[in-house]
């Protein structure tokens, strides 16, 4: 009986079965995962590179090919395909297995990586071991924990990748951002900083560096350590240095301005890629309600107050205090830290000020007279900066937003949470580039309201827990700080209600709670 469902209605029907070769993939795909996990469990593979490349290559096809017979026969558009008739999709038993084992993964990654087969200074064994023929191959070296999950990661990113292309083939904006995010990590986070490595020498070191990282995305990236690598590397590592600063107050803003967060969030970044890729089943499953929304914004921008606050930190921790020999002295630093931080706040305050909801100007004015506030007691009464210690800031910072939230939760907690718990409620980055997108950025989502039908695909697949279908039926432009702009808003709906455009400033967000006929003069418009 074929399986091939040609019911165009939007609602569709729950899949009965997968077809043959949906099953035929999947055990292919089954087969390659079994190599890894046996490899895991210390069974001793004579020829490791034809096995990792036996394994790679078994899940890697067993997955485009589960896609290709996924979609091939379907017509193109936006499909429902069963997502809350499924388990593994809707919170069921297989979304909870699958939940717990990667949080198993992240917790052995993080924390316990001898259990996967590493050993430092030794021989690896188990998992890890099955990669080291592929980690000598691109820097030099034997594999790492790290070089495990990014080789997984970098293979997730590419092998859902090509199955988002084919589920959104209608769609030439999604196809060409999906391209970018498998170009950025495939090439700028995996590649490069691999062969890197490679330049290394007795006299020679370069940082292991995810070029398209910035920080504070990269929270470590202005330790101690690292700045001594850089300085120590020469040219090279001066010039990464400045491409590290000049990413944050140069390239940053400016991209944003123009194309508002989504030039990061949907079309670099490698937490978003996967997000979009291997996260895009779980996407329905983000929380819409306005407590999640307030949430959101509490937790998201004090996670970028802790950054900001544990980054000062550790810079002010290993800068001179003589005048004489250094330029840019603790005091001078903290300074400048103080000075920026106040012209950014009142110029928001000046101008930017109605744009700002109550709750966030309160929220503001509190951390900002915090930040002052700590600053000035330093200078007044010598006491420890920020009332801890540098590295007692960063170790805290490192496990609980870099290792517990980024990593266990943010990925870990697909299946129950939705696929952007990380980059809506944790990822600095995105914080920052909210505020500026907010702000000042010419990006916007346009709508018709006049063409809405109220299907509400628009906030069933926004993963950023937007209620997209609210601004769309009032006709509202769409400018929300948590706004990725990966557009799948406008790519599901069915009558072309939803734009994304980048436009001038000028009335770019006309909020109207509820439009009414007393609330406007329709000879107003014609007379126009």
């Amino acid at each position: 009986m074929s399986t091939v469902q040609r019911n165009m209605s939007l609602t569709g029907e729950p899949p009965k079965t997968i077809n043959g070769q949906q099953k035929i993939a999947s055990a292919i795909g089954l087969i390659g995962l079994l190599i890894l996990a046996l490899a895991l469990f210390n069974v001793d593979f004579p020829n490791k590179s034809v096995w990792l490349a036996a394994s790679l290559t078994a899940i890697g096809g067993g997955t485009i090919w589960f896609s290709i017979a996924a979609y091939s026969n379907k017509h193109e558009g936006i499909k429902n395909d069963g997502i809350y008739f499924k388990s593994l999709t809707s919170k069921g038993f297989w979304g909870w297995i699958l939940g717990i084992s990667l949080t198993l993964f992240y917790v052995l990654l993080y924390w316990f990586p001898q259990y996967l087969g590493y050993v430092q200074g030794g021989d690896n064994k188990g998992v890890v071991a099955l990669f080291d023929p592929l980690s000598k191959f691109l820097n030099g070296g034997p594999a790492s924990q790290w070089f495990l999950y990014g080789t997984l990661y970098t293979l997730a990113i590419l092998t859902f990748g090509i199955k988002f292309i084919l589920k959104y083939r209608h769609n030439k904006y999604e196809k060409l951002r999906t391209y970018s995010v498998m170009f950025f990590q495939l090439g700028f986070a995996f590649i490069i900083p691999e062969l890197m490595q490679r330049l290394n020498s007795e006299t020679f070191s370069l940082p292991y560096y995810d070029l398209k990282n910035i920080w504070p995305l990269n929270h470590y990236n202005f330790e101690q350590y690292r700045v001594d690598d850089f300085i120590s590397a020469g040219n090279i590592g001066i010039g990464l240095l400045i491409f590290g600063i000049a990413s944050i107050f140069i390239i940053t803003p400016i991209l944003t301005y123009k194309y508002g967060k989504r030039w990061y969030c949907s079309w670099v970044c490698g937490c978003g890629g996967l997000a979009e890729t291997a996260g895009d089943p779980f996407r329905h499953l983000s929380d819409k309600t306005q407590v999640a929304w307030k949430v959101e914004r509490w937790v998201i921008h004090s996670v970028l107050v802790f950054v900001v606050l544990m980054t000062t930190a550790v810079v002010h921790s290993y800068l001179g205090d003589d005048t004489s020999k250094y330029w840019l002295t603790k005091d001078v630093f903290l300074i400048s830290v103080g000075v920026f931080l106040t012209l950014v706040f009142t110029g928001v305050w000046v101008f930017k000020r109605e744009e700002i909801q109550k709750d966030a100007r309160i929220g503001s004015i509190a951390y900002f007279v915090i930040i002052i506030t700590l600053i000035a007691q330093h200078f007044t009464t010598g006491k420890t900066l920020f009332l801890f210690d540098a590295e007692t800031l960063r170790s805290t910072y490192g496990f609980l937003i870099g290792a517990v939230f980024s990593g266990v939760i943010g990925v870990g907690f697909y299946p129950i949470f939705g696929s952007r718990v990380w980059c809506r409620f944790g990822c600095p980055m995105a914080a920052i580039l909210g505020f500026q997108q907010r702000l000042f950025s010419r990006f916007r989502i346009t709508t018709n309201g006049g063409q809405c039908i109220s299907c509400g695909n628009c906030s069933t697949y926004c993963e950023m827990g937007i209620d997209v279908r609210a601004y769309a039926q009032k006709g509202e432009n769409i400018v929300r700080s948590s706004c990725v702009g990966c557009g799948i808003c406008s790519a599901v709906c069915p009558r072309g209600v939803l734009k994304l455009e980048n436009g001038p400033l000028e009335k770019r967000i006309n909020p109207n709670e509820i439009l009414l006929g007393n609330d406007l003069d329709l000879m107003n418009y014609v007379n126009k």
